[in-house]
C-alpha cells in the first residue's frame, strides 16, 4: 500500500486519511480484536501517527492499560487501536479502506489465538503473536 489512503465508517460520520507510507499491514487473530469487531479475525495497518487527519471525533474505549480503541459514536465501526505499545501509530482497520483493494497483508499475528472453525489457507507468515519472527 502506497499514497494516499483514506476511509470511513458506515455511517461516514468518521472520516480518516493518510499519506502513509504503511509500516505493516495483516490480520489479528487475538482475543481481543475478536471480541472488539465481532469477527473471528480482523484486519489492519499500520501508520505513522502524525499522517492521519480525522473528519468528526470517534468515541474512545480503552481495551487494556495503554490501549484506546476508536468507534464512531454514531453507527460503531471499529476505526483505529492507538497503545503505549506503539506510541508513533495509529493501527487503522483495513475494512474502513475506501478502496479494500489497496490493503496487501503481509502476515497472520496471534495466529495461536485463531478460532478453531476458520479455515485459513494462503502462503502468508503465521505468527504465534505480534512480534515473533
Amino acid at each position: 500500500m502506497t499514497g494516499a489512503l483514506a476511509g470511513r465508517c458506515l455511517c461516514g460520520q468518521i472520516r480518516w486519511q493518510s499519506s502513509g507510507p504503511v509500516i505493516w499491514a495483516g490480520h489479528c487473530h487475538c482475543d481481543s480484536c475478536r471480541r472488539a469487531s465481532s469477527a473471528p479475525v480482523t484486519s489492519f495497518f499500520g501508520v505513522e501517527r502524525d499522517s492521519v487527519t480525522w473528519e468528526g471525533e470517534a468515541a474512545i474505549y480503552v481495551s487494556s492499560p495503554g490501549t484506546q480503541r476508536g468507534h464512531c459514536p454514531s453507527c460503531g465501526s471499529q476505526m483505529f487501536i492507538r497503545s503505549d505499545r506503539w506510541p508513533t501509530e495509529t493501527h487503522l482497520y483495513a475494512a474502513t479502506l475506501d478502496d479494500p483493494s489497496a490493503f496487501q497483508p503481509e502476515a497472520h499475528y496471534h495466529f495461536a489465538e485463531r478460532v478453531p472453525w476458520l479455515n485459513v489457507v494462503d502462503d502468508l507468515p503465521k505468527h504465534a503473536g505480534s512480534a515473533d519472527a
